[in-house]
């Protein structure tokens, strides 16, 4: 909505200049574009939402250069939550309205954008870890009974640099109909590739209603894997 309350920070950020609300997420963090002559992106979350944005931040900066994603341009703290300042990408989240009326465009982009991703980037290069016995280890961390048909994970298919995320809001489409970018980035890093096929497809469901995950494999360019989907959408509902 047009009146969500804007923190503190985000107010001191644009210093007297517009902000228009972008997105909340259900652990109250909030988004808001900052127009300008360099247009710029805000991310807050509060205190103890659980989502990292200093760890988005660092990912971010080893995107760069890499693969498209937003840049961040400043970063911080204080006693209410956690914010992010990026510069702004000229394209729309995969489920603005212009591209829930078109799903066959969102969704062929989505599947091109994770091809890309898992083809273009060097996971030997990538810091971040985001595979199987490292989610387990933080189940275990937290206290989180594991089931027993999650204890083993199915033989690794292909490592690549996984999103971590990769519903379909954080898909970025120009006005083309092309893939543009990623976003929310805090937990990318190295996994099996069905981990992120598990999740897009799923999210599918969720934002176009049913009947788009064979035009989402059509476009990544693969057949689905049955026991790994099942495994990986598994394990992200147990987190």
């Amino acid at each position: 909505p047009a009146d969500v309350a804007r923190p503190e920070a985000v107010l001191a950020l644009a210093a007297g200049r517009p902000t228009v609300p972008l997105w909340r997420n259900e652990a109250g963090g909030l988004a808001f574009r900052i127009p300008g002559e360099t247009p710029l992106v805000v991310k807050w979350n509060p205190r103890g939402s659980g989502e990292s944005l200093a760890d988005e931040a660092a990912r971010m900066r080893w995107l760069a250069g890499r693969f498209p994603a937003p840049v961040p341009e400043a970063s911080g703290a204080d006693a209410e939550g956690e914010w992010l300042v990026t510069r702004a990408i000229d394209a729309r989240s995969a489920v603005d309205s212009r591209w829930l009326a078109d799903p066959a465009t969102a969704v062929r982009a989505i599947g091109v954008g994770l091809r890309r991703l898992h083809d273009e980037l060097d996971a030997s290069a990538c810091p971040y870890a985001w595979g199987a016995p490292e989610r387990l280890a933080v189940l275990r961390d937290d206290g989180v009974a594991v089931p027993d048909a999650l204890r083993l994970a199915p033989p690794v298919d292909r490592l690549v640099v996984c999103h971590g995320d990769p519903c379909a809001p954080n898909t970025l489409i120009d006005d083309a109909g092309r893939f543009a970018a990623i976003v929310d980035v805090a937990r990318l890093g190295v996994a099996d590739r069905w981990a992120d096929l598990a999740v897009a497809s799923m999210s599918l469901d969720w934002n176009y209603g049913g009947g788009w995950r064979t035009a989402f494999f059509d476009a990544y360019g693969i057949e689905p894997d049955p026991v790994r989907l099942a495994y990986y959408r598994g394990l992200w509902e147990a987190e």
